[in-house]
């Protein structure tokens, strides 16, 4: 079958029973043997691996080391009643896996293209799959480096073999969109983990083109010069390119393993409603404008299997309230095949920069309370790992309190 009669056939398989689940959120009851229920609702935490952020701990511990602090987050993450991982295994154009593509992730060993000695994503899905947890495995597409020397790279890289793939910018390097051969080496430097390993999914976070640098131009002219003729202006070309790399990755996770489901979570706020009447009631960055990342349209053209957009903002936020954006995503995901899950910033809250609403334990625990007054809210994936373990003011330990008391399985 083709991704959306697949698609269609597991909303139709599934719909009494998400239905169910729905339900049970609100009351999750017991069966007639008196037993929880398990309710069906994303329950993840997102485990980031740039910059050693999450994990491991830092460069160049032994693998047995860095195993241990593996097992360690996913074993945390089943003793606070989630159900899923999202595991960064492609951060910066390098590897969590023995990848004929791309060389070995700096973030194990300290020097990129050194073999760490394990397989991590190997082990991550294995030891996932065998606590009950999903594993999805998260890929950053264009990000090259978090600085702006192509020499830094390992000899071989692919971006030294290929400089006019490369563009600078923010003092980070990039991989150009506008390139038809840069979208196909970056889907096949991806789904070759998708073909090796029995991932629950393939996930995207927000970055596509680089967010905006004051000052700065992301220059893709020659590009632009190439293959932008048929555009009525840049940002509609750049717009075609993402979506290009949406859909077509779509269509290569179907071919590589059918049921590998697609998610993607974008920067909350997909347009103003100063900009288009169709957006939300915000005065923020734009994804459409300012990412070139139409997010709406992929939920509406059911293009990818579930949206999780990062929703970092506290109730009543002036500029992008949560209260706002939480009813405005469930209407556009409203009627379509694409699941809803929101984004939440445990790292925020404790964190004496952020504002009094988020040195308050039960914020996170109102976004769910909130979220679940919308039946197309499916659940919460939380950023990020290391938070979770630290809780700094009780606010994860305060939402599995108030809403995680019974088991759930992750919607598919």
């Amino acid at each position: 079958m083709g991704r959306m009669s697949r698609r269609a056939f597991a909303v139709a398989a599934l719909s009494s029973l998400v239905t169910a689940g729905e339900a049970g959120a609100r009351d999750a009851g017991a069966d007639p043997g008196g037993r929880p229920r398990a309710l069906v609702e994303m329950r993840g935490m997102w485990l980031a691996t740039v910059a050693n952020r999450d994990w491991p701990s830092r460069p160049g511990l032994s693998a047995a080391a860095q195993r241990a602090e593996l097992i360690t987050h996913l074993d945390r993450a089943v003793a606070c009643g989630l159900n899923t991982v999202i595991f960064q295994v492609r951060a910066t154009a390098d590897a969590l896996w023995p990848s004929p593509y791309e060389p070995w992730a700096q973030s194990l060993t300290g020097v990129q293209g050194r073999d760490p000695g394990w397989d991590p994503l190997g082990t991550a899905v294995t030891e996932a799959h065998a606590r009950g947890l999903q594993l999805h495995a998260w890929f950053n597409p264009l990000r090259i480096a978090l600085h702006a020397d192509p020499g830094r790279l390992v000899a071989g890289h692919p971006a030294r073999r290929h400089p006019h793939w490369v563009v600078a910018h923010g003092g980070r390097l990039y991989y150009d969109p506008g390139l038809p051969e840069v979208r196909a080496f970056v889907q096949d430097a991806m789904l070759d983990a998708v073909r090796r390993y029995p991932v629950d999914a393939v996930h995207f976070d927000d970055y596509f083109y680089p967010y905006p640098v004051p000052g700065q131009t992301f220059d893709d002219a020659r590009a632009y010069d190439l293959y932008g003729g048929a555009f009525t202006s840049r940002a509609a070309w750049r717009r075609d390119n993402i979506d290009r790399l949406v859909r077509d990755t779509a269509a290569g996770i179907t071919k590589a393993r059918p049921g590998t489901r697609f998610g993607i979570s974008p920067f909350g706020v997909w347009r103003n409603k100063g900009s288009d009447s169709r957006g939300s009631d915000t005065r923020a960055l734009q994804a459409y404008d300012d990412l070139y990342a139409d997010t709406r349209k992929w939920v509406r053209e059911n293009w990818i299997d579930y949206v999780c957009p990062q929703l970092y903002w506290h109730i009543g936020h002036p500029s992008a309230d949560y209260a706002e954006l939480v009813p405005w995503w469930a209407q556009v995901a409203k009627g379509t095949g694409t699941q809803l899950y929101i984004g939440e910033a445990l790292y925020r809250a404790g964190d004496p920069a952020q504002p009094t609403a988020w040195q308050k334990p039960a914020e996170l625990s109102r976004h769910l309370t909130l979220a679940r007054s919308h039946a197309e809210v499916r659940g919460h994936v939380f950023f990020a790992a290391a938070d979770v373990a630290v809780d700094r003011v009780g606010a994860m330990g305060r939402v599995i309190a108030d809403h995680y008391g019974g088991p759930a399985v992750p919607p598919s």
